[in-house]
């Protein structure tokens, strides 16, 4: 299997995850961010889909701006917030969100260092870029986790920062 083959299989497999999980979130807020995270999985299947079949022509700047997953759960976690209600988690929700976050970090690095390797130029920027999505998925997962500890505490602190490099 060549590194496209097994690129689109961990995004299928990310993305059955995400809906997995948001098929049986209670949560909307947390079932919004699955949602957005699993249609993030499609479009990096579908670039490296067009890596297999031999297209990279189709790789634009406009391309690889893919991520609208953080933006959208900071406006998510903003009105959870305003809606003031309160929020308590199963240890197996965080589990699996726990589990994502391995997902993720493993990705981001099977890309950077795949990306290391590539020799045409416009193929190795887009690796570099979805594992910078990754790495944002991480990220995401990151505030997810700490909202899921202490949901009012994190509404009221939470930093987006920390996102804005990639």
């Amino acid at each position: 299997m060549n590194i496209y083959e097994f690129a689109m299989k961990m995004e299928k497999d990310g993305q059955a995850f995400y809906e997995k999980m948001a098929a049986q979130a209670e949560n909307q807020v947390l079932k919004q961010i699955l949602t957005n995270l699993a249609q993030d999985e499609v479009k990096h299947y579908n670039l490296f889909k067009k890596f297999r079949d031999g297209d990279i022509s189709g790789i634009s700047e406009k391309d690889l701006t893919f991520t609208t997953v953080v933006k959208n759960a900071k406006n998510v976690f903003e009105q959870l917030n305003a809606a003031k209600i309160p929020a308590k988690f199963s240890a197996d929700i965080v589990a699996a969100w726990k589990e994502a976050q391995v997902i993720e970090k493993k990705s981001e690095d099977f890309y950077r260092e795949k990306a290391a390797e590539e020799k045409n130029d416009k193929v190795k920027k887009t690796i570099v870029k979805i594992a910078d999505e990754e790495h944002k998925h991480w990220i995401l997962i990151e505030n997810v986790l700490h909202f899921l500890e202490r949901p009012k505490q994190w509404v009221e602190n939470a930093e987006w920062n920390n996102m804005e490099p990639y």
